[in-house]
């Protein structure tokens, strides 16, 4: 008895151990960003750094607005999100409830090995199988070249798809588990109420796996504001407004591209970005974390 008890005060503590170590490694992040960001606001100005739209940190006269790079992370994340997060629940619900097992058999190991392609596989794909089909389709919607500065098929829209095809395994296994996870008599007493096996699925189960879908949500939606290197490959690099053929650059892929040679106040400018980015995720992750407790308590 006397064991036992020691054992569970030992896990106990190692429990606690790691997270607090956890707390720190935020909070330490958190004061980094803040310490290494916050120069570039004082010298540049606030309502210059956020809300300019031009770029140009190495010009005689050097600007630094990054309100374009901004809308292009948002509008991006967003897009990317209403193409992936349909296309990933909708598979979930065939993984869990639909499909054949010996099909599920073959899908599911194929969306965890989408999981495990490193990102710049994606951006090579991409290159080679969306940059040519997007030049043909710039060509289509812009007859006059003085209408359009053309990009090669490396543009807005290519990213979007590429963010889209990115998030698709984390949304499905989440959402996965989360059907799997909703209790059997819930479908059975929906079922015996007369309601279809379909009506059950989008009536009963997915509001029951609501949380856990929007955990999926979440965490993809990060996935989508971090990435960089697949991003840079699809995006072109020029800073513009977020149009669907033009190119752009995202927060990450500014960074990315820059830091290499940047010193003195492009470089504080460049960690500011980094801060926008990180208070940007901090700010949606509670968002949506509240919205999820707030789902659970109702």
């Amino acid at each position: 008895m006397g064991k036992k008890y020691a054992s569970e005060k030992i896990a106990k503590a190692i429990f606690i151990l790691f997270a607090i170590i956890a707390i720190v490694a935020v909070c330490s992040i958190t004061v980094y960003m803040i310490k290494l960001g916050t120069p570039a606001l004082s010298q540049v100005g606030v309502v210059e750094l956020l809300f300019g739209t031009e770029w140009k940190p190495t010009a005689a006269e050097p600007t630094f607005g990054i309100f374009c790079v901004i809308l292009t992370s948002i509008f991006g994340t967003m897009m990317a999100l209403l193409i992936g997060v349909p296309i990933g629940v909708l598979t979930a619900v065939f993984l869990a409830e639909v499909g054949n097992k010996k099909i599920v058999m073959i899908v599911q190991p194929a969306v965890e090995l989408l999981a495990a392609v490193p990102s710049v596989i994606y951006g090579l794909l991409g290159i080679m199988l969306l940059k040519p089909f997007m030049y043909n389709l710039e060509l289509m919607v812009y007859n006059d070249i003085s209408e359009h500065q053309f990009t090669g098929g490396a543009n807005f829209l290519s990213a979007i798809l590429v963010l889209a095809i990115m998030i698709l395994p984390t949304v499905i296994n989440i959402s996965t588990s989360s059907i799997r996870a909703v209790q059997p008599s819930i479908k059975s007493a929906s079922l015996a109420l007369g309601a279809t096996k379909i009506q059950t699925i989008f009536k009963v189960v997915l509001p029951a796996a609501k949380s856990g879908i929007m955990t999926a949500v979440v965490l993809g939606m990060g996935r989508a504001l971090g990435e960089a290197m697949a991003i840079a490959m699809v995006a072109g690099g020029a800073v513009n407004f977020p149009l669907p053929f033009n190119s752009v650059r995202f927060l990450t892929t500014l960074i990315v591209g820059e830091m290499s040679y940047s010193s003195g106040l492009h470089r504080e400018a460049l960690f500011t970005i980094g801060l926008v980015l990180f208070a940007f995720i901090l700010f949606v992750n509670i968002f949506l974390t509240r919205m999820i407790r707030k789902g659970d308590a109702e």
